[in-house]
Formats: structure tokens, C-alpha cells, sequence
């Protein structure tokens, strides 16, 4: 009970930021900001609000049901727009897909130039360790230790 409290004490806290200043996001995201600087200042412990919070993640699409239905309400424009938001969402993904895979890219390139730069003496000493570890084999395969 203490965890849903909790939750449902930063929800409405942060409905009523949002009314009474008017900032231009929704009460529920301003509530989970206020309640993410208190779970990391410590003003709020995991421990108090795991629980509910594991409750309301376990039955999180009986929450998502209203949405589902009351996108039934605006099935005529969707049809009306279906091109658009196809094409909307097709480019968008291909845009997202083609951005990550070449940041991914560039990052890969400059982990790849780090080690190329690795500074002579402790490549000699990674080479120098190697070949110890080879010798070190070599002696006990010729001495019939192996």
C-alpha cells in the first residue's frame, strides 16, 4: 500500500504542476521526473515502491485497453490519412535504422583508431606476455609434461 501511495502521491503531484504553471508537459511525465529525482537524491528507497510497481508493470496492458478503444473512435481518419501515416511511419523507421547503424559505424571506427594508437611499450609487453605463455608450453610439451 506504502508503494502505491508513493506512485500515485508523484502522478497527482505532478497533475498539479502541470495545472497550475502550465508547463507545456503532461502531469503524468512531470510526476515520473519528480519521481526519478527522488528515487536518485535517496528522498525515495526501490525497496518501498518495487512491489507496486512490479503489480502495475504485471498488468500493464489492462491500462492500455482504454487507448486501444478509443482509437476505434477515430477509425474514419485514419482511413482518411492511412497513406500518410504508412509512409510516416515506414520513412521514420528506415530514417531511425539507417542513423543507428551508422553511428554504430562511427563508433566501431574510433574504438578500431584507439587501439591502433595503443602506445608501443604495452604492445611489446602484451607480445612479450604472449610469447612467454608460447615458451612456457613449448618446455612442458618437449619435457613430456603434456
Amino acid at each position: 500500500m506504502k508503494g502505491l501511495a508513493i506512485l500515485f502521491g508523484f502522478f497527482w503531484a505532478g497533475t498539479i504542476i502541470h495545472q497550475t504553471t502550465g508547463i507545456p508537459l503532461p502531469g503524468n511525465v512531470i510526476g515520473l521526473a519528480l519521481f526519478t529525482a527522488a528515487l536518485f537524491t535517496g528522498l525515495v528507497k526501490l525497496e518501498w515502491v518495487e512491489k507496486s510497481a512490479q503489480l502495475l508493470l504485471k498488468h500493464m496492458m489492462l491500462f492500455c485497453v482504454p487507448v486501444i478503444v478509443g482509437t476505434i473512435a477515430f477509425v474514419p481518419v485514419i482511413v482518411n490519412n492511412g497513406v500518410p501515416i504508412v509512409l510516416s511511419l515506414v520513412l521514420s523507421t528506415i530514417v531511425t535504422m539507417l542513423v543507428t547503424g551508422w553511428v554504430t559505424q562511427a563508433g566501431a571506427k574510433r574504438t578500431a583508431a584507439k587501439t591502433r594508437t595503443a602506445e608501443p611499450t604495452e604492445l611489446k609487453e602484451a607480445v612479450a606476455s604472449e610469447a612467454a605463455i608460447g615458451t612456457t608450453m613449448a618446455e612442458k610439451t618437449q619435457g613430456g609434461a603434456l
